[in-house]
């Protein structure tokens, strides 16, 4: 999975951001100050930066500067910043940053802009980030059509498989029976077919820790069903 450090002192907009990003397939742990960033740099590996140039604590440029030259896996770093002063981007890019947006932005643009800079510096941890899918302990691989929970096999049948991807590739996103049939069929479905509630039901057994109380696959009564977009142990 894709690791993300997201250095913003807006705790707000941090708590949009990082399950948006998570039901993505991207793994954000978050600092609020420099210090806290500085520590788990040195404590982890991460494949992208999104740094908050107007930090409270500290300089956003120099804190660029220093990541780029201590951190030695070459994270891909992207400046977000809410001054719209042309010299800053200039500064930021000459120093180390690789992408810069400007506040306020759409959650879809700077995902855009993450995939197009992991494509450009690190090909392949995007390509594994599109064919796999997490939910905590929940691994999907749509590449391999497997289904692993805590690293045990999940015998899923073809049909069971295709269901569970079309939540999972929506999630967060309540789906009826019908968008779910026509994600997986490509046809039409009986209303008063409950062959979906059947499979979701094997399902559950398979992929929940506790299928009399799912915390992945959810019901909303009189809809339909959603995939937790955050993840569960």
């Amino acid at each position: 999975m894709t690791s993300v450090l997201l250095i913003e002192d807006d705790h707000r907009l941090a708590g949009m951001i990082m399950p948006y990003l998570a039901q993505h397939e991207f793994n954000v742990m978050h600092s609020a100050s420099a210090p806290d960033a500085q520590l788990r740099l040195r404590q982890c590996e991460f494949d992208v930066v999104l740094l908050d140039l107007m930090l409270g604590d500290a300089d956003g440029l120099a804190l660029c500067r220093q990541i780029r030259s201590q951190c030695h896996n070459e994270p891909a770093i992207i400046m977000v910043t809410g001054r719209g002063d042309p010299a800053d981007r200039i500064i930021g890019l000459e120093v180390g940053a690789d992408d810069y947006l400007p506040k306020p932005y759409e959650p879809r643009e700077l995902l855009a802009r993450m995939r197009a800079v992991l494509r450009r510096i690190k090909p392949g941890r995007l390509l594994n980030a599109e064919h796999v899918i997490r939910s905590g302990a929940l691994e999907i691989d749509t590449a391999a059509r497997s289904v692993l929970l805590h690293q045990q096999p999940c015998a899923l049948t073809s049909l069971q498989f295709d269901l569970l991807v079309a939540l999972a590739r929506h999630a967060g996103r309540v789906l009826n029976r019908e968008q779910i049939w026509q994600s997986v069929r490509g046809e039409s479905y009986d209303s008063f077919d409950r062959a979906i509630d059947v499979h979701i039901g094997r399902i559950r057994q398979l992929i929940e820790d506790d299928p009399r109380t799912p915390k992945r696959i959810i019901t909303v009564r009189g809809v339909g069903y959603v995939f937790s977009a955050m993840p569960h142990a």
